[in-house]
């Protein structure tokens, strides 16, 4: 890998294909999201080899809670167990641990596990881990929607005045840079839902590997990838 190659500096990942990973080897679809907390470490590892600030995770969205119930608490069971697995890890490579999405629907054993691993994390300089989490775009952009709204009302800004910076400055991302690349595992080629408003001119990339399979290798094609795309954002070549 050449040292100068250009590198996204916010990396987000949909991490798809537990189920069907688990499915293929007569396993539960618990022991595949099990087996997908490896390669959050690895990718981990490789961003912050690579030098990506931010890495943001799609690790459970509004839809989710639709799935079975005993899934779901698997889940949110492997979440609390990984808080207190990982935190000290995280703690050594630099990881500041943050969280887009409502968390108030968690239980209070999530959510006190989620103010643990933010708090104990804090002072993370390598690399900022965000974690969407009950997290939806549509409902994220409504809820700007809705805080604009209010500030409308209470006469704090005119309705003239909206821009795209006034949107963006509502989102639960306010406080991160918009993606450079989004990667979906499993060869699905959707978003799913997921940081809409900041993909507009996000490069995809759309690997076979299902999740569990992912690792830093993989995570070295998407950045080669993404080093040979051409970004003009609209505009043309060397304007």
């Amino acid at each position: 890998m050449s040292e100068l190659k250009r590198i996204p500096q916010h990396v987000a990942i949909i991490m798809d294909g537990n189920g069907r990973w688990a499915e293929l080897r007569g396993l539960e679809r618990c022991e595949g999201h099990a087996a997908g907390v490896e390669p959050v470490r690895a990718s981990l590892r490789a961003a912050a080899r690579h030098g990506v600030k931010f890495l943001t995770l799609y690790a459970f969205s509004t839809e989710n809670w639709g799935r079975p119930s005993a899934e779901v608490d698997a889940l949110m069971e492997l979440f609390c167990q990984s808080v207190v697995n990982e935190a000290p890890e995280l703690i050594r490579q630099g990881v500041r641990v943050r969280m887009i999405g409502e968390r108030s629907r968690f239980s209070e054993k999530v959510q006190k596990a989620l103010a643990e691993i933010e708090q104990r994390t804090a002072e993370g300089k390598t690399i900022t881990l965000i974690l969407a989490l009950n997290y939806s775009s549509r409902s994220e952009i409504t809820r700007a929607v809705r805080r604009i709204a209010e500030k409308v009302a209470a006469g704090e800004i005119a309705p003239d005045q909206i821009q795209e910076a006034t949107v963006a400055e509502n989102l639960d991302t306010a406080p991160y840079p918009d993606p450079d690349l989004i990667i979906r595992t499993s060869g699905e080629q959707r978003l799913s839902n997921f940081l809409l408003w900041q993909a507009s001119y996000a490069e995809l990339w759309f690997p076979g590997v299902l999740w569990p399979d992912f690792n830093e290798e993989e995570f070295d094609k998407a950045i080669d990838e993404y080093a040979h795309r051409d970004r003009r954002f609209g505009l043309v070549k060397g304007k």
